[in-house]
């Protein structure tokens, strides 16, 4: 059991750097990058990275896809980092995908730079780079203005082997901490968060075995805390607090978390709730610290009876204080729920990792489910939801492929899909309302008697729009598709001739194919 002692002293000190660390190196020279072909995996191995990539493996497996069907996953790792304060990011990679995930984490609200260190053959294969990311983190590691420094290989430096683990724990006393994330290794951009959050625990955990560690800034709660794991919409953490009050515990910090010192105060909780029941790095480390975990979410009725429930259980809660919390906010969900009823048929994916808790709202709330898909893995934490969904009729799918996906969505003919980007394109163009999981349904609250009734407005004003979607289907039939795709300022110029040599020739091609099989 791991016991967190908090330096005195360190409680009154709080430094507010600006946050910006600076450029690393100068505009990219061109390189090599994760398109230009060949077994990125095969060369990792090659190059020293087989028990990395057998620890990925057996934390994030992988699916019917190898490659990620979602945004690169290094935007996860890359999101976390640059929403804690006073913690520098930089990135080693090819140059399209820096700019790339740059441009994504301003397009999402980031305010400050992303450090690049750039690479070209030469440097890759003389070990220079190395040499290059080290001498940019001692010129970042400025204590006044950063806590940490994370540094992150993209694919081409993690097939390369390019090896972080031999940066300098600590700078001037800012810590460093390197991650490999490759989209060959790590399936989707919300495991790669717990990638981050894995390595800055195990950090944290060492610096708490070796002795007193600075308090959280807002002083330690008198009352026992439960951790939450997974990002989540920043209504919920309060609305677990107080669904927590009643029985003498208090919300810890949400890991991944917005400060250094709130990783301390995250081990020192009396328990975990795997609110995101992916997190297996992270869950790893505090089964490490001794921390029990918690698995599902206090998401309408069925699910905060029995979260606050196995809550009870973890903490040794005596039975009657457990029921003055269920007694306390269950009627109110009940009400809620009572109140905002969805009615029609909906089918659920997405890649974030909540698709399972939003599903059961759904359902709760009155609507039928038969579908719920998720492009995270399946883990223990998620049993109690993948179990209540399937007993109420609805078919949960790990590693969902976006084919699966599609496919349950035009086989089922939803009221509504909810879905990822191309779920909800292909959706709209059948006709079929949709919306979009992450800006749409995961940017609000689902817990206790807030969640109850967040999602019938935006998913009932959706179906409402069944009519309009049909009109506009008739009016734009045939428009935008096969030979009228594309802008035509007359009718699109048909050459039948031209499509018939280029048949002959396939098929020409496919004969050459099979005979040089055969030989």
């Amino acid at each position: 059991m791991t016991e967190v002692s908090y330096d005195e002293a360190g409680k009154a000190e709080v430094i507010r750097g600006s946050g910006r660390p600076e450029t690393a190196a100068e505009a990219p020279p061109d390189g090599l990058g994760c398109h230009s072909g060949g077994d990125l995996a095969a060369a990792a191995r090659a190059a020293g990275q087989s028990e990395l990539l057998d620890q990925y493996a057996r934390d994030y497996p992988k699916g019917p896809h190898d490659q990620p069907q979602s945004m690169c996953p290094a935007f996860g790792s890359l999101r976390v980092g640059l929403r804690m304060r006073r913690t520098a990011t930089v990135l080693s990679g090819s140059a399209c995908c820096v700019y790339g995930l740059t441009f994504v984490s301003h397009f999402y609200g980031a305010r400050r730079s992303v450090g690049y260190v750039p690479f070209n053959s030469e440097t890759l294969v003389t070990g220079k780079l190395f040499e290059d990311i080290r001498e940019s983190v001692h010129d970042l590691a400025d204590p006044d203005r950063y806590d940490a420094i994370v540094v992150t290989n993209l694919c081409v430096p993690t097939a390369s082997g390019v090896p972080l683990r031999l940066l300098p724990k600590e700078i001037n006393g800012v810590r460093i901490v390197g991650i490999d994330v490759p989209g060959f290794g790590i399936p989707t951009h919300a495991e790669a968060k717990d990638v981050l959050a894995g390595a800055m625990l195990a950090y944290a955990r060492s610096e708490v075995e070796a002795g007193p560690v600075p308090a959280p800034v807002g002083g330690r709660d008198a009352r026992p805390t439960v951790t939450l794991l997974g990002e989540m919409f920043p209504a919920d953490p309060m609305m677990i607090g107080a669904m927590l009050a009643p029985m003498g515990l208090a919300a810890g910090p949400v890991v991944p978390c917005r400060e250094w010192r709130e990783l301390y105060a995250a081990l020192d909780g009396g328990a975990v709730a795997a609110i995101h029941p992916f997190y297996t790095a992270a869950m790893r480390e505090f089964t490490a610290a001794g921390r029990p975990i918690v698995g599902s979410a206090p998401v309408g009725r069925d699910g905060t009876a029995a979260w606050l429930a196995a809550i009870g259980d973890a903490f040794g809660i005596a039975a009657d204080k457990v029921a003055a919390a269920q007694n306390a906010f269950l009627p109110a969900i009940d009400g809620a729920l009572k109140g905002a009823p969805v009615k029609g048929r909906i089918t659920v994916s997405g890649y974030e990792g909540s698709e399972l808790l939003v599903a059961r709202l759904l359902i709760e709330s009155g609507a039928e489910v038969p579908y719920c898909g998720t492009a995270c893995p399946k883990t223990e934490m998620s049993a109690a939801d993948r179990e209540w969904l399937e007993a109420h009729g609805c078919t949960v799918r790990y590693r969902a492929s976006l084919e699966q996906d599609l496919s349950a969505m035009e086989a089922l003919k939803p009221d509504l899909a909810i879905g990822t980007t191309p779920v909800v394109q292909k959706a709209k163009e059948a006709g079929i309302p949709a919306l979009y999981f992450t800006n749409l349904i995961s940017a609000r609250p689902l817990m206790g008697p807030a969640g109850a009734g967040s999602l019938a407005e935006v998913v009932n004003g959706a179906m409402a729009n069944k009519d309009r979607m049909d009109r506009m289907t008739d009016f734009f039939d045939g428009v935008g598709t096969g030979d009228t795709a594309g802008v035509w300022e007359g009718d699109p110029n048909l050459r039948p001739d031209f499509r018939a040599q280029n048949l002959k020739k396939l098929e020409k091609q496919a004969r050459a194919r099979k005979a040089a099989e055969m030989i």
